[in-house]
């Protein structure tokens, strides 16, 4: 059999760049004592060339049963991959419905260079942290980024827990020994960004307009208001910054358990209890998470490379939160931190800073200092006036780098092509421009 495809060379061995799915439409039932995973996924997918076989990602479980369009196609397991062979090919531009129905005990995925992600049993409950390539451990899936699609979850799970996923709870059902839980993202999603978590929480009202809740552990103690309650004042803050916020409602999750980073998922966030505290680097994080609605998941990267459009820009909101709430200026957090970059290797490049660096600390801080450097050229009003159109041109699709800077030039009507080459295409670090 030939080589199985891959969408990005960032994350090798995952995603199909031959179809696309339109929708996931997905049933799980979850027994936590034994961490069994049943699963059955319905995607309605279009052929973007000629298939004679459909390639999905699906690691650690695995598929008793297949069908497109009604018809039962041959199926097999490689490593992480599901790979579904109809009898005829499919023609190009053609839709098609693939069922599969799945179980197993589902745990994380290691790959090169990223570590572990993905479904991951807590001491109570379960966290899935899917960024960059957890999706398939709990779903098959198109695990690509620029494979953006709306999701039903349906999830069953024991009665004394609370299940968070993503978008809208439209519905919730107890049974005998189980509860139902069936979530609704019907803006346009990546794989990477879809999660389930499941806990003994207490769901807390913070914000009304949009909604702002908290899933919180019973007995959360002190430091929960401190790091979290001005989070409605974060999204109303972020709002008259980046434009509206993307989705119907806005979650935070803070598991039981301590986490070593804070996870990002669409319509909602996971921490841990370490960090409900008022130290900044807490609160940073709270403000980091938020502005991944706008920079990441309303607007998401086409390709791993362009990372910087994540991070730089969450970076950088951190420290208009900081502005804002009264704290150290963007100015002092920037010339702060291009000392501290100064000091490290000039090896990053930061438009495309390879799969072992594109999590480095310097592309969050590099990304977020070329923001600043942008700012200081053009201005206020017309920097801020950029973001808020990057969002709404762009919301529920698809990014690369050049997008950005084609359109700051057009919006602004400055020539930024010396600023954005020594940023984002050379190693040295820039100075800052001077403030205007």
């Amino acid at each position: 059999m030939s080589q199985l495809p891959s969408a990005d060379p960032y994350l090798p061995g995952h995603g199909d760049p031959s179809w696309e799915a339109e929708s996931y439409d997905l049933d799980l039932s979850y027994d936590l004592a034994g961490n069994q995973l049943r699963g059955s996924a319905v995607i309605e997918a279009r052929a973007l060339e000629e298939l004679s076989r459909v390639v999905l990602d699906l690691a650690h479980l695995r598929a008793t049963k297949v069908t497109l369009d009604g018809a039962s196609p041959r199926f097999a397991h490689r490593g992480h991959r599901l790979v579904v062979t109809p009898r005829d090919p499919i023609p190009a531009g053609e839709t098609f419905t693939l069922k599969i129905a799945y179980a197993g005990r589902p745990r994380p995925l290691v790959v090169r260079h990223h570590g572990d992600a993905g479904w991951e049993e807590l001491e109570d409950g379960v966290i899935v942290a899917a960024q960059p390539h957890g999706a398939p451990t709990w779903f098959p899936c198109n695990d690509r980024p620029d494979n953006k699609a709306p999701y039903r979850i349906r999830i069953a799970a024991p009665n004394d827990y609370t299940v968070v996923a993503n978008g809208t709870l439209t519905t919730k059902s107890r049974g005998a020994g189980a509860t139902t839980w069936v979530y609704e993202q019907d803006e346009p999603m990546a794989t990477y960004l879809a999660t389930v978590q499941i806990g003994r929480y207490d769901v807390r009202e913070l914000g009304s307009e949009p909604p702002v809740r908290a899933a919180v552990p019973a007995d959360p103690g002190e430091g929960f208001e401190e790091a979290f309650g001005r989070s409605a004042e974060m999204v109303e803050t972020f709002t008259e910054l980046f434009g509206p916020y993307p989705f119907p409602a806005y979650a935070v999750v803070i598991t039981d358990d301590d986490l070593e980073i804070p996870l990002e998922s669409q319509s909602l966030s996971t921490f841990g209890r370490n960090f409900m505290d008022d130290d900044w680097d807490c609160v940073r994080l709270v403000a980091h998470e938020l502005a991944h609605q706008w920079f990441g998941n309303a607007v998401t990267l086409a390709r791993w490379r362009d990372i910087w459009l994540h991070e730089g820009f969450a970076c950088y909101a951190e420290w208009l939160w900081s502005e804002a709430s009264g704290g150290e200026s963007a100015d002092w957090w920037a010339e702060h931190h291009h000392e501290r970059l100064s000091d490290l290797d000039q090896d990053l490049l930061l438009a495309d800073p390879g799969p072992e660096l594109m999590f480095d600390d310097r592309v969050y801080k590099r990304g977020a200092l070329t923001l600043h450097a942008l700012r200081r050229t053009v201005g206020d009003d017309a920097f801020f006036d950029l973001l808020r159109t990057w969002v709404a041109e762009y919301a529920g699709g698809n990014v690369v780098t050049a997008d950005f800077t084609a359109l700051a030039a057009t919006q602004t009507g400055a020539d930024l092509d010396e600023l954005f080459t020594a940023w984002l295409e050379e190693t040295d670090l820039p100075d800052l421009p001077d403030p205007q």
